[in-house]
């Protein structure tokens, strides 16, 4: 025997389920998403830096701006003023280049190292796993020392470097990603101050 009040409850169940589905609902719309311009707004408050290695040791980033420009609007030099040509060792014409014998300590050789390349170049070109981060002489992740006393550019000459102070040139300490070699020495890579 079937009960009437359980057929007629299962019977407004259902039609209740269908009125919800078939319901238009409240016309609630989802909010926009402004995750984007919050980082963006967020990422404007903050100064950029010219540091890309996260563990550099210029605590806070950035600094001075590389060949800012002295004085007036952006682009512009002060009266009177001439932009400089600046040279590096790497723009030696061919013709020109001279060769150091090196021995990197760590690797077990003694290669000769041309005076228009970084020591970190011709390292990895002969295949060598020597260390860097930047490749632009901001950060201390290629330091080496050079172990025949003295400073450091009586053997190198650096071509921008930003991190080593005098007493640790004096040490020997050298950054090999901006260290074009310029005498006979004796490395120890993966050595820094």
């Amino acid at each position: 025997m079937v009960d009437p009040v359980a057929v007629g409850f299962g019977a407004g169940l259902v039609l209740v389920f269908v009125a919800l589905h078939f319901a238009r609902g409240t016309g609630w719309e989802p909010t926009a998403d402004i995750s984007e311009e919050v980082l963006e707004e967020r990422a404007s408050t903050v100064p950029e830096t010219d540091f890309p290695e996260p563990g550099n040791r210029a605590i806070g980033g950035g600094g001075g701006a590389v060949g800012a420009v002295p004085a007036g609007e952006e682009g512009e030099l002060e009266e009177g003023g001439a932009a400089e040509e600046s040279s590096s060792p790497a723009d030696i014409p061919e013709d020109e280049v001279e060769y150091f014998e090196v021995e990197f300590v760590k690797e077990g050789a003694t290669i000769e190292l041309a005076n228009n390349e970084t020591v970190l170049e011709q390292g990895e070109e002969e295949g060598w796993d020597l260390p860097y981060a930047c490749r632009e002489g901001q950060c201390v992740s290629c330091a080496g020392q050079i172990t025949d006393g003295g400073n450091a550019e009586d053997y190198v000459v650096h071509d921008n470097q930003q991190m080593l102070d005098d007493t640790e040139l004096d040490e020997g300490y050298t950054l090999t990603c901006v260290a074009y070699p310029r005498a006979d020495f004796t490395i120890e890579t993966g050595e820094a101050p």
